[in-house]
């Protein structure tokens, strides 16, 4: 059961970081930012409570990182453009 509520997160994450890409604000940049960590944190469960492949599991965990750690931060940038274009 776990295992379907972090690929939910996960899938919920990645929807998330590219809606706030889209469409950015501060606001939504904190949700993704809750939706990484959960899904990070309900990963670091899986991997020590199951005894499926670590390996796999890890270079799968850190293609997800790695893909929404760069929209996210794109997204940032973003934001302080905009913010400082206001100023």
């Amino acid at each position: 059961m776990i295992i379907l509520i972090h690929v939910l997160i996960a899938i919920a994450s990645v929807a998330i970081a590219t809606a706030t890409f889209a469409k950015p604000s501060i606001k939504k940049l904190g949700v993704s930012y809750a939706f990484i960590v959960a899904t990070v944190g309900s990963g670091t469960y899986l991997l020590l409570t199951s005894s499926g492949n670590i390996l796999k599991s890890c270079l799968v965990g850190l293609a997800y990182v790695t893909a929404v750690s760069i929209v996210t931060i794109a997204t940032h940038t973003r934001v302080r453009r905009q913010a400082n274009q206001e100023l």
